[in-house]
């Protein structure tokens, strides 16, 4: 697996009122205040604009509403929707943040977790940059072993097993991040990490 040099791969040490400290910040328009809610949740996606093709910077278009859409004809089908995610991951482990962690992205739509639904809410959503048929890479997994411990620190709520896919909490209506998300392996990494 290739690896990325250093000046890509700014290291996340910190979270500094409500930013990452190592992340590119695109600030996305497509958030609002939490209601009364303590963030206990982090949602796992996956993306890739247009679908399978990866470095275009159509995401970051996308989440900021400024996506062409006479570039590609599925931008047509997405054209009115107004998303975002806190944080993309791309294919190289670079770390791009759209929504500060304390405000609500607009990432899980119509979810339930544990029997409490508009994940929204009390989530924190991690797009991966890729597609449910693709394996993620190296640099992928190390840049989320890198943060999740950071935001479990920031939001203690946020254990391991509340560490989910879009699919978990929108059944039949998601299947983000795919069956080739390792699941054991991240749960394998993060067990060795002391909080």
């Amino acid at each position: 697996m290739t690896r990325t040099t250093d000046k890509q791969n700014k290291t996340a040490d910190c979270i500094n009122s409500g930013w990452l400290s190592g992340a590119r910040i695109c600030a996305s328009p497509n958030y609002n205040e939490r209601p009364d809610a303590e963030v206990s949740l982090l949602v796992i996606h996956n993306i890739s604009l247009p679908p399978g093709q990866f470095g275009t910077g159509c995401v970051e278009q996308f989440f900021c509403n400024q996506l062409d859409v006479s570039a590609h004809s599925y931008f047509k089908q997405i054209e009115n929707l107004r998303v975002s995610a806190h944080l993309l991951i791309q294919r190289d482990g670079e770390l791009i943040q759209f929504v500060p962690l304390d405000k609500r992205a607009w990432h899980a739509g119509e979810s339930n977790f544990g029997g409490r639904e508009n994940c929204n809410d009390f989530s924190i959503g991690i797009e991966l940059e890729g597609t449910d048929d693709t394996p993620f890479t190296e640099a992928q997994y190390d840049r989320l072993l890198e943060i999740i411990p950071l935001l479990q620190r920031e939001y203690p709520l946020i254990k391991n097993d509340r560490i989910t896919g879009h699919q978990h909490i929108a059944p039949g209506r998601k299947t983000d991040p795919g069956y080739l998300f390792d699941w054991e392996y991240l749960h394998q990494q993060l067990a060795k990490v002391s909080i």
